[in-house]
C-alpha cells in the first residue's frame, strides 16, 4: 500500500507546523458523518444551564457556573455548544435547531462507531505512523458547524493553550473538511513555522473553591496579521496541526455551512499529560491508543 502522507508532507509539516493532504475520506464518508450528526442534534436535549455559548474570547470563555461545569466534564460525553444569539432571553430557540450549534464535543470518538472508524482508520494509524509516532493516543474529539452567516471568529491560538504536555510539541490536531472550507466559509489561517516559538499562555484549572473553574496563565501574543497564510482543503481533505502551530479562522459570512471532524491526539511515549488541563482523563474513559491491533 502506498503512504497516504509522503516524504515530502512529514518535511512539510515539520517545517510549517501545518500541512493539508486531500482524500483522507470518500465524499461518501463525509456525507455519512453529516447526516449522523443531523440525526445526533435531531435527538439533542438541552438542559437549561446547559445553554452555554463557546467563545474563544478570554472574558467570554466560561460564563456561568453551569456552563463551565458543562464544558470542564465534557471530555468522556457528547455534549452541545452554541453560537451566540440562537436562544431569546426565555431559552428558547431564535434559529433553527440544527443551526444553533457551534460544536459538539468531546468524545465523539468513544461513543460514535462512525466516528470511532474515521479516528481510527488505517490512514489516520499510516500518517501517525509517517510522523514516527510510537504510541499516541487519542484526547478529545469535536465536530464543528461554522454555521452559515453567523458562524463565529475564532482568534488566533495554538493547541498546546488547552492541551499542554511536557515537553511541548507532543500533541497534533486532525482537521477533517466533512465540506469544502474556503477562504470564504470561514477556513483555517497559519502563521507558518510558529511552532518552534514556544506558548505564552496557558488555560488551567483551578483549585476548587476559588472562583471559575478555570483561568488563563499568561495572555496571548499580538500577531503581525500579513503572516497568516490560507489553508482552504476541499471535502474529504485533512489539515494535521501541530500543538504549537499559531492559527486561526474567520466569521462564517457565507451562505454555506463549512462542517469539520476534528480530534487530537497526543504521543503518550514519553511524555507527560499535564493535571492542570481542563481536558482529564476518567475511570470510564482513560485517553483510547490510536493504535488498533
Amino acid at each position: 500500500m502506498v503512504d497516504f502522507m509522503t516524504d515530502q508532507d512529514v518535511r512539510k509539516y515539520k517545517e510549517d507546523g501545518y500541512v493539508v493532504l486531500d482524500g483522507l475520506l470518500s465524499s461518501q464518508e463525509c456525507d455519512e458523518l453529516r447526516q449522523r450528526m443531523t440525526e445526533i442534534v435531531d435527538q439533542m436535549d438541552v438542559p437549561e444551564h446547559c445553554r452555554t455559548t463557546f467563545s474563544t474570547y478570554h472574558d467570554e470563555q466560561l460564563k456561568s457556573q453551569g456552563s463551565a461545569d458543562y464544558f470542564i466534564t465534557s471530555g468522556d460525553k457528547i455534549r452541545f455548544f452554541f453560537e451566540k444569539g440562537v436562544f431569546d432571553d426565555k431559552g428558547d430557540f431564535l434559529v433553527p435547531k440544527q443551526r444553533s450549534l457551534n460544536k459538539v464535543g468531546h468524545a465523539l470518538h468513544a461513543h460514535e462507531p462512525l466516528y470511532k472508524k474515521v479516528t481510527h482508520s488505517a490512514k489516520v494509524q499510516g500518517i501517525a505512523k509517517k510522523l514516527g509516532l510510537v504510541d499516541p493516543v487519542i484526547l478529545q474529539s469535536m465536530y464543528i458547524f461554522k454555521q452559515p452567516g453567523i458562524g463565529g471568529e475564532v482568534t488566533a491560538h495554538q493547541d498546546a493553550t488547552f492541551l499542554y504536555t511536557e515537553p511541548l510539541g507532543r500533541v497534533m490536531g486532525m482537521w477533517i473538511a466533512l465540506e469544502d472550507a474556503t477562504v470564504n466559509n470561514g477556513c483555517l489561517w497559519f502563521i507558518p513555522g510558529s511552532h518552534n516559538s514556544g506558548i505564552s499562555r496557558r488555560m488551567v484549572r483551578t483549585p476548587k473553591g476559588t472562583g471559575p473553574l478555570t483561568d488563563f496563565v499568561g495572555r496571548e501574543q499580538t500577531y503581525d496579521e500579513e503572516k497568516f497564510v490560507a489553508a482552504p482543503v476541499k471535502k474529504g481533505g485533512v489539515v494535521l496541526i501541530h500543538g504549537e502551530v499559531v492559527h486561526k479562522s474567520a466569521e462564517n459570512t457565507s451562505e454555506d455551512s463549512r462542517h469539520v471532524y476534528t480530534f487530537h491526539i497526543m504521543e503518550a511515549f514519553g511524555s507527560r499529560w499535564s493535571p492542570e488541563n481542563w481536558l482529564q482523563p476518567t475511570e470510564e474513559l482513560p485517553f483510547p491508543p490510536l493504535y488498533t491491533k
